[in-house]
């Protein structure tokens, strides 16, 4: 399709605009272009809620983007104006707007809920790429503390609204803000380690989306029924959920494991209780899904049937989920 080919090298544009820009009003065009060359592509004739997800990520998105532009101006003008203005307060509005943006807590209401209407390759897109611009912006900002409650609420977001979700968007939606607190937490140490931590969980949220993706699979309770013949596929599947959870003997767990060390150099040790803790309720409701879908094979959906079956897009998936669960040795080797 041209137009989405379009679209997407306008909103890859956007977002080079903005990390490359060398002042605020250019980083905020380039966040505008990112988000309005998004919009087409998030909407879909054969996904009736893609419209509604349209229109709350842009009437969002719109509002960040308004109060992001006064917060400039405000900076811009400090020195021509006679009242003295806060300069911090200017820029926890500033950090405030770009954490709606990225979709990280307090500010995370609007991200689980538009996840729902979109498909699995532009909630893909907005778990990762839409991340960049904001995450790239934070790193300009001194504001430390601020962010450090940013972090903890993420990761703690992140870990208890996943309890309660069997949809698997919103279940990767919570997964995606509790990996911002990680995020965040990289970001206060180092952009290297942050890159490092953005890509592997780029990565892993690849793997994952392409095979619900392929398998049109966008509930739990198909999880359960799926593959009852194929037992690898299955097996893979599950054992990249608990990858993405971080759990050591996987890929998954060596950006964390980064991040650990550089917190308790830096000696966070606080910050690294409460991420830790939270890590463990993301593992406990994976673990969870895993033994469930394992202990349970039922066969009511009839429709899902071996013609689905693609021998490419399986063997793709399957080089895809061999570096996700053989990773971390791999590297340790």
């Amino acid at each position: 399709n041209s137009s989405k080919i379009l679209f997407l090298m306008m909103m890859v544009m956007g977002t080079l605009i903005t990390v490359t820009s060398n002042s605020w009003l250019g980083a905020w065009m380039g966040l505008e272009i990112n988000l309005l060359s998004f919009i087409p592509l998030m909407s879909d004739s054969n996904n009736l809620k893609s419209t509604e997800s349209s229109l709350k990520y842009f009437l969002t998105q719109a509002l960040a983007s308004t109060v992001l532009l006064f917060s400039v101006i405000i900076l811009m003008l400090k020195n021509n104006i006679n009242n003295e203005i806060n300069d911090s307060f200017t820029s926890v509005i500033l950090l405030s707007t770009l954490l709606m943006k990225s979709g990280a807590a307090p500010f995370h209401f609007w991200f689980p809920n538009l996840m729902e209407g979109l498909s699995w390759m532009n909630a893909l897109l907005l778990m990762t790429w839409q991340k960049i611009a904001p995450l790239m912006l934070i790193s300009y900002l001194n504001l430390n503390n601020f962010l450090m409650m940013s972090v903890i609420l993420s990761v703690l977001v992140g870990a208890l609204g996943g309890l309660n979700q069997t949809s698997l968007r919103k279940l990767m939606a919570f997964s995606s803000i509790n990996h911002l607190g990680w995020m965040f937490s990289a970001l206060m140490i180092s952009e290297s380690i942050w890159l490092i931590y953005f890509l592997f969980y780029s990565f892993l949220s690849f793997t994952l989306s392409f095979m619900f993706h392929s398998f049109k699979i966008f509930h739990l309770n198909q999880l359960f029924s799926w593959f009852s013949q194929s037992k690898i596929f299955k097996f893979t599947l599950l054992m990249n959920f608990l990858s993405l959870g971080g759990l050591p003997p996987f890929l998954g767990f060596l950006p964390k494991w980064v991040v650990i060390q550089q917190l308790t150099f830096c000696g966070q040790y606080f910050q690294l209780m409460i991420l830790l803790m939270a890590t463990l309720i993301t593992l406990f409701f994976y673990l969870r899904i895993c033994y469930s879908a394992f202990m349970l094979n039922y066969y009511e959906i009839s429709w899902l049937t071996n013609s689905r079956y693609n021998k490419l897009l399986m063997n793709s998936y399957l080089i895809f989920s061999f570096f996700s669960i053989f990773g971390l040795m791999m590297i340790s080797l």
